[in-house]
């Protein structure tokens, strides 16, 4: 072979020697055995409307429109399960049902329980706080889980209500801090219609 040969014959190795390899395809890293890709949760979209889920029937008289209702509760945040506000361990909540004392989940979503009844209620923002919400706790356009215990309706709520006072039951009063507005007969923040900062759980 004639040295002009020889030359051609190298360049092109080395002109084209990448290029083929370029073509060799990269294997897959193989996954450790037993393993899944990952898959990404996507976000859980806001009810269309109020969700009623009885946990507990009760047997008690049925709650209505208009009853002084006394219930304990526990409010979560949908999008990540946290707790932002709950009565128990403390007195529990009195409100008049249908009269706008509470946001609207609750007082569509009250009625119609019997006492010694829980109730789980998945509510909307547009039935809680809006777009608003009630900062720190609860960001705007939530939607709200709340774990609702119903314990008295009318005459049996005010009964409860002066069996707590009267120290007959002191488990809630032992369990508050001092200086708890609930302590005063003040409304919990999370289930009320005005646009407070919620009371944490203490």
């Amino acid at each position: 072979m004639k040295p002009l040969q020889i030359v051609i014959a190298i360049s092109c190795a080395v002109l084209l020697g990448p290029v083929a390899g370029c073509e060799e395809k990269v294997p897959e890293p193989d996954l450790p055995p037993g393993s899944a890709v990952p898959v990404v949760k996507p976000a859980e979209p806001e009810p269309a409307d109020l969700i009623k889920e009885d946990t507990v029937v009760g047997t008690g008289p049925e709650a209505k429109d208009g009853d002084k209702v006394r219930v304990h509760y526990t409010g979560r945040l949908l999008k990540n399960n946290a707790e932002f506000d709950s009565s128990v361990g403390r007195e529990p909540f009195e409100f008049t049902l249908g009269a706008s004392e509470v946001i609207k989940g609750w007082d569509q979503g009250v009625a119609g329980m019997k006492v010694g009844g829980k109730r789980k209620l998945t509510i909307p923002s547009r039935l809680g706080y809006g777009d608003a919400g009630s900062p720190p706790k609860i960001p705007a356009k939530a939607t709200l889980v709340f774990d609702i215990e119903l314990l008295g309706v009318g005459d049996a709520a005010k009964d409860a209500a002066g069996d707590d006072k009267a120290g007959k039951t002191t488990a809630g009063k032992a369990a508050k801090p001092a200086g708890d507005k609930a302590a005063k007969g003040d409304k919990p923040a999370a289930p009320a219609e005005k646009k407070e900062a919620p009371t944490e759980a203490k």
